[in-house]
């Protein structure tokens, strides 16, 4: 398929549409404040993908309470004195024509622990200092969520999406690994999924009618399983609460962990769901436009760019340009990155990931 596909409109059921495909995968960058308030550096480096020509530009996970930081310089939205920061950064996001989203999260015990003593997640972890929630907790988390949405909201976001992938809280719920609950929160899937259709139905009844509300999974690692995560992801569908499904991946074009389900790509197994009117996007290695253009080859509605936004603010507008464009050679030097609009701090980050950064 061409690349021209990927710069068609994709209506939401709520809210204006994307212009284009591409939307910014929520990327860590460790660039805000200790206290949560946005940095000028993280308001840069997401004005500069609105700018660059993302469809929906999305902020790194946004933590909605204290307790779940999970990163030194995360972005919070647990409280109103996060609010100018945010004001601020939605209106210049929509002033460069792109949908502005806040991704909504919890680390429950993946915080780091020099930041959080004694996290919290489903079931104890003794070993790690990690503590069990309580029921009354577990409905505090909830509607803590829901108020970090509202909060969003007000400060002029045209939606959020909710974090259920990677382990953290969330994802911790659905395992059966890491949830042991023997309350209405724990057994079955259905209980072990009940936290997040709870956040999606308040999200839902605290907000406009055009909010646009995301949810993000990934079908593998930290304990989850596939088959539990596509009836997850099948319901979510089914219900039509939200406006998208953000799939996480880590490779788009892999094929799944488990054995008996190899054969046939990881994404297939959710594109081929009945989804009415929510849409389905895709993350993991979509580095160049044929990338992009081979997730929707595959049966998704849009496609989700993390490292290759990092390498350049604008890859929608230079794919537009080439559909054959290829992301840059890594390693990649420190300039480069700067001028690409990452902070010090951002980069050294980025040394965490072999091979990204040039040592020289």
């Amino acid at each position: 398929m061409s690349s021209a596909r990927l710069f068609e409109p994709l209506s939401l059921a709520r809210g204006a549409p994307m212009k284009n495909r591409l939307m910014l995968a929520p990327l860590t960058n460790r660039q805000s404040h200790a206290d949560g308030t946005l940095s000028d550096e993280e308001h840069r480096w997401l004005e500069m993908r609105a700018a660059g020509g993302f469809a929906m530009t999305m902020t790194a996970a946004s933590h909605v309470q204290p307790v779940g930081q999970g990163f030194t310089g995360q972005l919070g939205v647990f409280a109103d004195d996060h609010l100018a920061g945010l004001s601020a950064l939605a209106a210049a996001i929509r002033a460069q024509g792109s949908l502005s989203s806040l991704q909504l999260h919890h680390a429950g015990s993946r915080a780091e622990p020099e930041l959080i003593a004694a996290p919290v997640a489903p079931s104890e972890v003794p070993e790690r200092n990690v503590r069990a929630l309580s029921e009354a907790e577990v409905e505090a988390l909830r509607d803590d969520f829901i108020a970090g949405a509202r909060r969003a909201e007000q400060a002029g976001f045209d939606g959020v999406e909710i974090h259920g992938a990677h382990g953290y809280i969330l994802a911790e719920f659905l395992s059966a690994t890491s949830n042991r609950r023997t309350d209405p929160y724990g057994g079955s899937i259905e209980n072990r999924a009940r936290i997040i259709f709870e956040v999606i139905d308040g999200i839902r009844a605290a907000t406009a009618p055009d909010f646009q509300l995301g949810l993000r999974l990934s079908p593998e690692r930290f304990g989850l399983e596939l088959e539990e995560i596509r009836d997850v992801a099948a319901e979510v569908l089914r219900q039509e609460k939200i406006d998208y499904l953000d799939m996480s991946l880590w490779d788009v074009r892999k094929e799944p962990e488990e054995e008996r389900f190899k054969g046939r790509s990881l994404v297939s197994f959710f594109t081929d769901l009945p989804r009415g009117n929510v849409r389905l996007g895709a993350a993991g290695k979509v580095m160049d436009a044929g990338d992009a253009s081979w997730v929707l080859d595959s049966g998704c509605d849009f496609a989700v760019i993390g490292r290759a936004a990092i390498l350049r603010h604008d890859f929608p507008e230079r794919v537009r340009r080439d559909p054959d464009y290829r992301s840059p050679e890594l390693p990649v030097s420190v300039q480069h990155l700067r001028n690409e609009g990452l902070s010090d701090t951002f980069i050294h980050y980025m040394r965490r990931w072999p091979g990204f950064v040039d040592p020289r």
